[in-house]
């Protein structure tokens, strides 16, 4: 069974968001473990500089970096991956499968991004697409498309 991280920086507070995913928690429970690792985003100034953005993705790499189990896959959610199909996705989640590595992880950096520290340890770099998205929804999405891609691995009829 495939044992899914989504390590997230920041705390989903909207209870719309909290619902939908909760909703695909419980949907993913009978084909994977899905464990959700929220941490805590680094406060900035009201309009924060360069440098203190910078200063801020490092504590925050720092606290993904202990986060990421061992040996497990990472993608790190950023704009600049790569896009893929769900079908595509799909592939990727049964080629980790396959290929033994049980453990998945996916990473989604805090509103200013991820430190590039993270995007360079990562084994896949990937965007949802070129839009930009608020961080807590992007976690809705990737847990849908988890399920999603676990669905079509399935052979079921949710991906039409």
């Amino acid at each position: 069974m495939l044992n899914i991280y989504l390590i997230c920086v920041g705390r989903l507070r909207e209870v719309h968001y909290i619902s939908a995913f909760n909703e695909y928690e419980k949907r993913l429970r009978p084909y994977c473990k899905l464990e959700l690792i929220e941490l805590g985003e680094t406060r900035l100034p009201q309009e924060p500089s360069r440098a203190e953005i910078e200063a801020g993705l490092i504590k925050e790499a720092a606290l993904i970096e202990k986060s990421i189990p061992s040996g497990a896959f990472m993608a790190a959610m950023c704009i600049e991956g790569a896009q893929l199909s769900s079908a595509s996705f799909a592939e990727l989640l049964q080629k980790c499968a396959n290929e033994g590595k049980s453990k998945i992880c996916f990473v989604i950096g805090s509103s200013f991004g991820l430190a590039s520290c993270i995007k360079k340890q990562a084994d896949l770099c990937l965007s949802m697409s070129e839009m930009t998205f608020p961080h807590h929804l992007a976690r809705v999405m990737l847990a849908e498309q988890i399920y999603r891609g676990i669905m079509i691995n399935e052979g079921s009829k949710y991906h039409k």
